[in-house]
């Protein structure tokens, strides 16, 4: 049975909660470490749905774009209020998307942001200084109903990748996670 396009809306709207997107990174350990605080996790990330980020010095002059990512997760000081430099970028399977499509998107995410760019930030975060970046990870969302193909293809080029499922308690994420040979960031 393939994705459906419900399966990837409600990915996506489970995982625009910092609560949740946190819970999915609970799930991939790594990146689960690269939190500031543990013990502020809410107040340590902010995650944005359907990224967007303003280029600098592109030429030509190429203004705000939206990223070919699902949901950026941005690290944040609980103290001081900014954005601290890992950014973890998820990346959801999408309806009739195949292995080349997914990997695609990622490759794309990584030559945009391979420029200087600032986040575009949502009004209730819009006072955090969101410049700088020391390193973005990406982390894939399949879903069970998604083809084998794209699994042994995610784990042949080392990307990490959570399975989610959410068939227990409406609004609960649950989900497995599944290292590629190196897991660490």
């Amino acid at each position: 049975m393939p994705v459906k396009q419900l399966d990837y809306d409600t990915s996506l709207a489970e995982y625009s909660n910092r609560d949740c997107a946190i819970a999915l990174l609970k799930k991939y350990r790594p990146y689960l470490e690269l939190l500031p605080s543990m013990r502020r996790a809410s107040e340590s990330a902010i995650a944005i749905p359907l990224p967007v980020v303003r280029i600098r010095d592109s030429k030509p002059p190429t203004g705000a774009i939206c990223l070919p990512c699902d949901i950026a997760i941005l690290m944040c000081d609980p103290e001081w209020k900014i954005k601290m430099g890992a950014e973890i970028l998820i990346f959801i399977h999408r309806p009739d998307e195949d292995f080349s499509d997914l990997l695609r998107r990622w490759r794309d995410t990584q030559v945009l942001l391979d420029k200087d760019y600032e986040w575009l930030m949502p009004s209730r975060y819009e006072h955090i200084l969101s410049e700088g970046v020391e390193k973005i990870y990406p982390l894939f969302v399949i879903f069970p109903e998604t083809p084998q193909r794209i699994q042994r293809g995610l784990l042949g080029a080392c990307l990490p990748f959570v399975i989610h499922t959410s068939d227990l308690v409406p609004g609960e994420v649950i989900s497995e996670a599944l290292y590629p040979e190196s897991p660490t960031p």
